[in-house]
């Protein structure tokens, strides 16, 4: 797909990312307006995918060291002295397949190479994400792990990015 730039994300961009997020569930878990300026907040990478008619994606990572209340955080944070947690990452229906999604994380893998040594994420397991591990796999992104849900319905696939 061309046509489209990225560009660092602004609080002006809160409401069509929140937009975005909560049309992404369950690939994402939904957001209040309030929850994702905390979560902003906490970031220290926010990208945004654009063309003329709008936002197409966006990225959110939190670095580690942060008080983070996500169980997925904490699980990295456990196990990782040193990451970039990939919090949350969608693209519009319209852009999907397009290449934008491989472009912000191209983007986020230069920006991060010599600031942190990995990348970490999660993708869902239960309900499946079979596009997402997929993808992942492509992007050499490597599963370190599962975490299961309390709710016994629900779990991810842990993955890793080591950066050289």
């Amino acid at each position: 797909m061309s046509g489209f730039t990225l560009r660092a994300g602004t609080a002006a961009d809160a409401a069509a990312v929140l937009a975005l997020n909560n049309a992404s569930v369950p690939h994402v878990n939904a957001l209040t307006a309030d929850t994702l300026a905390q979560i902003l907040a906490m970031s220290a990478h926010y990208t945004i995918a654009e063309d003329a008619e709008g936002i197409l994606g966006f990225v959110i990572c939190i670095p580690s060291g942060r008080s983070y209340w996500s169980d997925n955080y904490t699980w990295f944070a456990d196990r990782y002295d040193a990451f970039l947690y990939l919090d949350r990452v969608a693209v519009a229906a319209r852009a999907q397949r397009r290449g934008v999604g491989r472009a912000i994380y191209d983007d986020l893998h230069q920006r991060a190479m010599g600031v942190w040594p990995r990348i970490a994420l999660e993708v869902n397991l239960r309900p499946p994400n079979p596009v997402s591990v997929a993808f992942h796999s492509t992007m050499r992104y490597s599963e370190v792990g599962v975490r299961e849900y309390a709710d016994g319905a629900n779990a991810v696939l842990m993955y890793l990015k080591e950066l050289a």
